[in-house]
């Protein structure tokens, strides 16, 4: 059995391409018109791939490295490597990443993977959807009445369109994943298993039980957005739910209904965003960060894996812990706390008290 090659192989690019590509200046007497085809970490590389080291643990690698070139940082410009070409790279791993997107543009965003072309067989369109030119809809996929799809976006085997969605152009709708009550902008990435658009989790205590409280709102995703697998954002209640213009957000992430993220905001995986909180623009929410309800996190604020945030973040913050506060704070809390558990040391007598007890 052979092994599959899962993107296109690339043409390639000659070591001056991607000298010329990403500013690198080639060190030593460069192959300019050796050519690279393939992008790989140092320690697997070969000699038609582009590897990088951008730090000193690296340099042993690099010495090594099979390579037929490699992006290296001023720190590691005078380590020698017998069989790769070098290329000084102020940043090595942005300038391989330029590179990596040259070769290989069609790994940036889903794609058919049934190899279709318009509508595929096994796939429901409701007559009175739209699609413009381009657009791929892949076995059992599933088109709402009223719904409209841009030119050259893809929609996986079994996802489901609600009824008057819109989904702008060159976006892509994983399998299994379901977008309703939503407007999507351009190149929107939303991944397998994502859920957009149900109802947002709302009630009202009553004599007899809870009481459902209609969720009217819609989510509103801009452009350039990425979802990842099996995320989920409920629809807002009386206001939007929003993703605001270039935010990425990973995969099992729960956002609230009425949340509002802003532009070019990270949130990492099973993070959870309580309804009607405000995350403004820049801002970076590790994995598993927890978010309370009504509360504003300010441009540029950066949390902690794991910060539970009860109150306003402010802007530019660094944050961490539970409750979230100063990261600073929280770390000189965690030492001295570690430090008094040192210093009690064990109990007078080596025993313990349970022991103690057991003899009296």
């Amino acid at each position: 059995m052979t092994e599959p090659l899962f993107f296109k192989a690339s043409s390639g690019l000659t070591v001056g391409e991607i000298a010329t590509l990403t500013g690198a200046e080639p060190l030593g007497e460069a192959r300019l018109d050796l050519r690279i085809t393939g992008v790989a970490p140092i320690d697997l590389a070969g000699p038609t791939d582009l590897a990088f080291a951008d730090k000193p643990k690296f340099a042993a690698q690099l010495a090594t490295t099979r390579a037929g070139a490699c992006l290296v940082s001023p720190r590691l410009k005078d380590v020698a490597c017998a069989r790769s070409v070098r290329l000084l790279a102020k940043q090595p791993y942005g300038a391989f990443v330029t590179v990596a997107r040259a070769m290989f543009p069609d790994a940036l965003r889903p794609s058919s993977l049934f190899a279709a072309q318009g509508v595929g067989p096994g796939a429901f369109v409701h007559a009175s959807a739209r699609l413009e030119s381009g657009v791929i809809i892949d076995p059992g996929a599933m088109i709402g009445p009223g719904a409209e799809i841009g030119a050259g976006t893809a929609i996986g085997a079994n996802a489901v369109i609600g009824p008057q969605v819109r989904i702008g152009r060159q976006c892509a709708v994983g399998p299994g994943a379901s977008v309703t009550h939503a407007l999507i902008g351009d190149r929107v990435i939303i991944h397998p298993g994502a859920r957009v658009g149900q109802d947002g989790f709302g009630y009202v205590r009553g004599a007899n039980g809870h009481v459902k409280v209609p969720q009217l709102g819609r989510v509103i995703i801009q452009d350039d957005v990425e979802i990842g697998a099996n995320t989920t954002i409920d629809r807002g209640g009386g206001r939007d739910t929003v993703i605001g213009e270039g935010s990425k957000i990973d995969n099992l992430v729960q956002i609230g209904h009425n949340v509002s993220i802003g532009r070019h905001c990270i949130v990492v995986s099973q993070t959870g965003i309580s309804g009607s909180t405000v995350v403004e623009d820049y801002v970076v929410l590790g994995g598993q960060v927890g978010l309370a309800d009504h509360l504003t996190i300010g441009t540029g604020a950066m949390l902690a894996a794991r910060a539970g945030v009860i109150t306003d973040v402010p802007p530019g913050a660094r944050w961490g812990g539970f409750p979230a506060g100063p990261a600073r704070e929280w770390l000189r809390g965690a030492a001295l706390l570690r430090q008094m558990v040192e210093d009690r040391g064990a109990p007078a007598g080596g025993g313990t008290d349970s022991e103690d007890e057991g003899r009296e």
